[in-house]
């Protein structure tokens, strides 16, 4: 599995205001995303278009090694999903 990375749980403390907001997020699903998307784009580097254009390109990857349907098919002993994924990596910004 080339694209999703093993996750590491972290604590973070935060002000009453944002925890409220987070806690809201978090009844959707999202809270987690949110956290980790900001500490991402904050850790990428200053300039933000690079880091925001690196993380749609993880995203992209995610969503294409996810598709059953790219799992299904084998090319050389890898499926469809792991060599797009590989492919899409290459358009990262340094």
């Amino acid at each position: 599995m080339e694209a999703k990375k093993k996750l590491i749980p972290y604590s973070v403390y935060l002000p009453p205001e944002y925890y409220a907001k987070i806690k809201a997020a978090a009844k959707d699903r999202k809270a987690s995303g949110i956290v980790r998307d900001a500490i991402v784009l904050m850790l990428d580097g200053g300039d933000v278009f690079k880091s925001g254009y690196n993380k749609a390109i993880k995203d992209a990857s995610q969503v294409v090694y996810d598709c059953k349907e790219a799992q299904m098919v084998a090319i050389n002993g890898r499926d469809m999903g792991a060599v797009l994924t590989s492919q899409i990596d290459l358009l990262k910004m340094p």
